[in-house]
């Protein structure tokens, strides 16, 4: 009987170690996962914008690009749909 009770006075005491060790290593981690989810909330936001200015400037990029072979499409037609007379040689005699 008496191995019985000490079994289980060890194992209530073990027990209750356990939970009292684990209880502020508990308390840090929660904290850590805060501070953890904080600076990733600030710096998921920066690369946000970084993204945004990122697609702004390739899009800006991509509409000067047009804009150019707009024009020298425009410069490269123009003399070319000028109709040029054709040349005649004159016949040998």
């Amino acid at each position: 009987m008496l191995n019985i009770k000490s079994k289980k006075i060890s194992l209530s005491l073990c027990l209750c170690t356990l939970i009292a060790l684990s209880t502020p290593a508990l308390s840090q981690v929660d904290s850590g996962i805060v501070l953890a989810v904080s600076d990733t909330g600030s710096i998921a936001a920066k690369r946000a914008a970084e993204q945004k200015e990122a697609l702004a400037k390739k899009a800006a990029e991509r509409e000067a690009k047009k804009a150019s072979e707009g024009q020298k499409s425009t410069e490269t037609a123009a003399p070319t749909t000028a109709p040029t007379p054709p040349v005649e040689e004159p016949k040998g005699e």
